[in-house]
């Protein structure tokens, strides 16, 4: 036999709207059993040392047949609490210290500092990121006193060629 639900809740001293919400969280515990999909999300991420992010992870999976958007593997990944290791930025290296040979003295350590323009220059090689990720290497002449720039140079390459060029300039 069929009863209502609202009087069988009236007998039972319960709220309809309490048995309702009962029900519903019955089916939920029902849809949280994991899809097969996000296993082997688990086990792609592991087996690719957590390199793989949401883009390279949705090609791994629909290579094995699992048909999944980005949003849906990035909010999996976040309950999970799996996050893609992030690739440390190269900077290049430009100042070998164990090349062996001997070192130029600084000269201006035990001397006066200048009072006249022009008597003193200094020079520094730095490098420069560019926005398509690349470097390129600036030299730059400067008067010590007015600490205006005499000349400089940019290469991708830091051959001797950067300094003359920043020099003459």
């Amino acid at each position: 036999a069929h009863y209502p639900v609202r009087l069988l809740c009236q007998l039972v001293e319960v709220p309809a709207s309490g048995y309702y919400a009962w029900q519903q969280a019955q089916h939920q515990k029902v849809a949280q059993i994991e899809p097969a999909w996000e296993t082997a999300l688990v086990k792609v991420f592991g087996v690719h040392k957590r390199c793989y992010g949401t883009r390279r992870l949705r090609v791994e999976l629909r290579r094995q047949g699992y048909r999944v958007g980005r949003q849906r593997l990035r909010t999996a990944m976040r309950r999970r609490g799996l996050h893609a290791l992030q690739p440390k930025a190269f900077t290049p290296r430009t100042t070998d210290s164990t090349h062996g040979l001997r070192c130029a003295p600084n000269r201006l350590l035990d001397q006066p500092k200048p009072t006249q323009a022009n008597r003193v220059w200094v020079s520094d090689i730095t490098y420069l990121p560019l926005a398509n990720g690349d470097w390129v290497y600036l030299c730059a002449f400067q008067d010590m006193v007015s600490q205006q720039v005499l000349g400089w140079h940019v290469m991708a390459t830091m051959p001797e060629e950067l300094i003359t060029t920043a020099l003459q300039r």
